[in-house]
């Protein structure tokens, strides 16, 4: 589809041939859908790293646990 032409429920429109009022909106959805796209793109980003820093932490103290288990057991 060039890029002068969108299509709304199935029908093609030349841009061109839109108002200027029709034009500002079709810009504002194009905005609003690349922001869109880049906060999913920042969230999967943030998602990833707080489940990264949650399994360290877990990770972390379940290794401190077993280490005072072991110690305990030891010095028993």
């Amino acid at each position: 589809m060039a890029d002068n032409v969108i299509q709304i429920n199935g029908k093609d429109y030349d841009t061109n041939n839109l108002s200027r009022e029709q034009n500002y909106l079709v810009a504002q959805i194009k905005s609003l859908q690349a922001k869109s796209n880049s906060h999913k793109f920042e969230l999967d980003q943030t998602q990833a790293a707080l489940n990264q820093f949650t399994n360290a932490l877990i990770s972390s103290i379940e290794k401190k646990e077993s280490n005072t288990a072991v110690q305990t057991a030891i010095t028993n």
